[in-house]
């Protein structure tokens, strides 16, 4: 199998130095703008699979014949090149996996070209979206009908410390987005908007908590695949108190992008302050984190009330330095990769995680690389037979 990697960032070393250590893997070539930064991490890996590429991803023809001959592509690129990089793919004919896009409608309605080009396209493939959604997918195989799809994840620092008891494991840009837009759940069988940072609640993992879970945006594609759930959400998870503080800096004005101050005659954005400010705060340096994830697909089984669980508690990696959310991330992107290069998902169009991927697999192949994923079979909650 050859995979191609596009980008050499944080994501884009861990899939290759998970693609590098699979056996059915036999070549990996990381491409990136900077060939310096590609070069740097295919020397840290040190594999005879691996070699380093350039590639600007903002032309279209040089992407397009990079990208042809590969099995599959892996994009680990800024979300904004998702949809120009897709359609390559797709005009190129090759197989292509991405973390996350800009529009998912828009990625959606691909579908017809990518099986006319008879390649398989696969986005929002982190771990929420991506691993929540195929495990509520594969939660929903097991009951009869399903009724509710309560996801919550959270990458919390192991050793909390004031004021926030977070450290950044993305980009606090990001956490700005998720933390300032509304939140798109079903309640009541109808799709609705709530304020991120509302609906807290305690949650209780093993060997952590009490802890915090609130609305942010993460539903992704489930409202679509599940139009007639009766609920459906998605929940951030931190520690308690959290949400209270940086609700105050949303009500303030000073997370939102589109904001601006006039100070001493200049236009100030100050979100870009509040930035500034946190960067040493949040900086995770030498921290370690976790992460926690739990799935909870509620529904009807046998004419009862039944509920599946899926439930992951992942620790930073020591030896290799890398945090928990990159391994999990870069992981199920990379272990989706491969189940399409060697042709256990061979459907061509464009899927979400969850209408394609199989649970089962993928829950097997996450733990030999450390990441469990606990399974609860559906749990009779109701004996009372439905009318």
């Amino acid at each position: 199998m050859k995979v191609a990697v596009l980008g050499s960032g944080l994501m884009g070393k861990e899939v290759a130095r998970d693609l590098v250590n699979s056996p059915n893997v036999q070549e990996v070539v990381l491409a990136d703008v900077d060939l310096d930064k590609a070069e740097s991490v295919c020397s840290h890996l040190d594999s005879n699979k691996l070699k380093a590429a350039y590639v600007n991803a903002s032309d279209g023809e040089q992407l397009g014949d990079f990208m042809k001959g590969f099995d599959v592509v892996v994009n680990a690129l800024y979300l904004t090149f998702s949809e120009f990089v897709a359609k390559n793919a797709i005009r190129v004919g090759v197989n292509i996996v991405d973390l996350g896009c800009s529009n998912i409608e828009r990625t959606l309605s691909l579908d017809e070209e990518a099986k006319r080009a008879g390649i398989t396209y696969i986005s929002e493939l982190g771990v929420a979206p991506g691993m929540v959604n195929i495990l509520a997918g594969y939660g929903a195989s097991k009951l009869d009908t399903v009724e509710s799809i309560e996801l919550f994840v959270g990458g919390i620092p192991l050793k909390p410390e004031p004021p926030f008891e977070y450290n950044e494991v993305f980009t606090m840009r990001g956490v700005f987005q998720e933390y300032t837009k509304p939140s798109t759940i079903i309640r009541d069988g109808k799709v609705v908007q709530v304020p991120s940072l509302s609906g807290i609640e305690k949650v209780h993992f093993e060997k952590f908590g009490p802890l915090e879970a609130f609305y942010t945006p993460g539903t992704s594609t489930l409202p679509l695949t599940f139009p007639d759930v009766k609920h459906l959400s998605y929940k951030t998870i931190r520690y308690p108190g959290h949400a209270e503080k940086f609700q105050l800096l949303v009500d303030l004005n000073l997370t939102r992008e589109d904001y601006e101050i006039e100070y001493k005659g200049q236009k100030i954005n100050p979100s870009e302050v509040l930035l500034k400010v946190l960067e040493p705060i949040v900086d995770l340096r030498d921290k370690e984190d976790v992460c926690l994830l739990r799935v909870r697909v509620g529904g009807v089984l046998n004419n009862n009330d039944a509920v599946a669980e899926y439930e992951m508690v992942t620790y930073f990696d020591r030896k290799n330095k890398v945090t928990a959310m990159a391994r999990s991330t870069a992981y199920s992107i990379s272990v989706v990769a491969q189940m399409i290069g060697n042709g256990l998902i061979d459907k061509p169009g464009v899927f979400a995680p969850e209408q394609i991927v199989p649970g089962d697999v993928f829950m097997k192949e996450m733990e030999k690389r450390g990441v469990v994923i606990k399974e609860k079979e559906p749990e009779i909650t109701n004996n009372l037979v439905k009318n």
